[in-house]
């Protein structure tokens, strides 16, 4: 499924449906065809909305995860959208993280899957070896419970990004600014009703980070999702989505009244 790309001022983005935002933020080796899943469940019901995060487009200085946090407000500003559902996979779970904790008064809930935030495992020391093919297939395998998840078009694709030197560089610099913006002391601040579908098998940011997360945001719930990775909207696209239609369906529900 091909979706237009929009431009609106500096901002380009998907935007496809009507109703209340649902505001997808991809990861650090993130395509739009990460949420292709998702986009075609939610248009019916919500406006589903993924900017393209400029992890190659802004200066070394600001290519942080507070530099992501800035453009996603930004865009928020500028297109003027309100009750959002924040969802973000991996590095964006982490910049939703930061923006709601920055402006929470847009943001009526929030998605994590794999985020980072509090502890992930990264490429490791050695990354990236460029052009080392097969090295690259296996890190991208990584990402996934069945290996055969990474596509040959998404191995290309990380494969292209490794091989230019600059955006290397800025995705050692996005990397790192994860590691030392931890999160953890902040968490307990959020007040919004927060979601984390997290893989069993995740190796990247394992299950025992969803535990820790749902430990500190106070107003959270978890679910695991057997045989599956870091990418759970991707690897199991329905039972991801069977699991946010019932989060959002219940933030609709009027409260019971108690007599």
């Amino acid at each position: 499924m091909l979706y237009e790309i929009k431009q609106d001022a500096k901002f380009k983005f998907i935007e496809e449906g009507e109703g209340e935002p649902l505001i997808l933020l991809h990861g650090l080796f993130g395509a739009l065809s990460n949420f292709e899943g998702i986009i075609e469940f939610f248009r019916h019901q919500k406006k589903v909305i993924v900017p393209l995060l400029p992890l190659f487009d802004l200066d070394l200085l600001h290519t942080t995860v507070g530099g992501l946090e800035k453009y996603v407000h930004k865009f928020i500003e500028h297109r003027g959208y309100t009750n959002i559902h924040l969802l973000g996979n991996s590095l964006g779970g982490h910049v939703a993280l930061l923006h709601v904790l920055k402006h929470p008064e847009r943001i009526r809930s929030i998605i994590l899957t794999g985020s980072s935030g509090l502890f992930e495992n990264g490429m490791g020391d050695t990354y990236p070896k460029r052009g080392d093919y097969e090295y690259i297939k296996k890190k991208t395998e990584l990402t996934f419970y069945d290996p055969r998840s990474a596509t040959k078009e998404l191995v290309d694709e990380v494969y292209g990004i490794v091989n230019e030197r600059l955006k290397t560089i800025k995705i050692i610099s996005l990397a790192k600014s994860a590691i030392r913006n931890n999160l953890g002391d902040e968490l307990s601040q959020i007040k919004q009703p927060t979601l984390l579908i997290w893989g069993n098998n995740d190796a990247i940011t394992p299950p025992f980070v969803g535990h820790e997360f749902q430990k500190l945001i106070p107003n959270s719930e978890l679910y695991f999702i057997d045989k599956c990775g870091h990418a759970p909207m991707m690897e199991v696209p329905d039972e991801f989505n069977r699991i946010l239609h019932l989060f959002l369906q219940k933030l609709n529900e009027p409260a019971a009244v108690t007599k």
